[in-house]
């Protein structure tokens, strides 16, 4: 079968091996600033969230400036604009762990709607509990949204935004959007704005690949959607609605040989 012309380009443009040690050298340099961030993160979380925070952001930072630095995969913004002063609720396209720390550095105080699996995850996990993530089963269908709905009322009166991804996982570059109800009935009990974020870092850093490919991912910010007095069906259709032309934009398909 005859590759697509973009695709034989990024062959040969791009050394596999060298890609596949750089990651590596990447996922070492992830693991030890975890290692290294971790405990203190959750020592001063003990005294302070406020300051404990701040050494999140410093993670996040070592994160992503690392990636750039030993990957070559850098970024660009755009609707920072859009971006409310106050906390707000967030609906973001999701389809690599990349977000979960960029998008991170651009809120106030964010905290993230997460499964409750991953605070089991050891320091990780850990710092999740006492960074005050909605942490959640899945499984427990009503009483989890009403658990999604208590608890972002809290985070958002304590001055956090709260960050959901409505396709609840990570998806494949050119994936049939699967937007989930839970983000919007939130909004739709609570009458709290949204703020959608479009997102391309699949194509560089894609899902269940260990390959991170060098480029420039784009952070889209939509303009705030009025949630107060909408039904929950409506308010993601719109969400829906800006997030997946604004993908449509942003995403140039087969960019890279996907491959794992």
């Amino acid at each position: 079968m005859t590759e697509n012309p973009s695709t034989q380009q990024a062959t040969k443009t791009y050394n596999r091996p060298w890609l596949m040690f750089k990651s590596a050298v990447y996922w070492v340099w992830l693991t030890l600033n975890t290692l290294i961030m971790g405990a203190p993160v959750l020592l001063v979380s003990l005294f302070s969230h406020k300051k404990a925070y701040w050494l999140v952001m410093w993670w996040l930072r070592g994160n992503v400036y690392g990636l750039r630095a030993i990957c070559g995969v850098g970024w660009k913004v755009d609707g920072l604009e859009n971006i409310p002063k106050h906390a707000t609720l967030v609906l973001s396209k999701h389809q690599s762990t990349w977000e979960t720390f960029f998008v991170s550095m651009l809120l106030p105080t964010p905290v993230y709607v997460a499964k409750r699996s991953l605070s089991l995850i050891p320091i990780f996990g850990w710092a999740l509990r006492t960074m005050k993530f909605i942490l959640i089963d899945r499984r427990a269908g009503r009483s989890a949204i009403k658990q999604m709905v208590e608890q972002t009322k809290e985070r958002i009166a304590a001055g956090c935004s709260v960050v959901i991804f409505p396709e609840g996982t990570r998806v494949p570059v050119g994936a049939e959007p699967n937007y989930r109800i839970g983000g919007a009935l939130v909004a739709e009990k609570t009458g709290i704005e949204i703020l959608p974020v479009a997102v391309n870092s699949g194509e560089f850093w894609p899902r269940m690949s260990f390959i991170k490919w060098p480029g420039e991912i784009t952070v889209s910010f939509g303009p705030v959607i009025k949630t107060e007095g909408k039904l929950a069906n409506d308010i993601i259709k719109e969400v829906e609605g800006w997030i997946e032309p604004r993908m449509a934009e942003i995403t140039v398909k087969d960019r890279f040989p996907y491959q794992g």
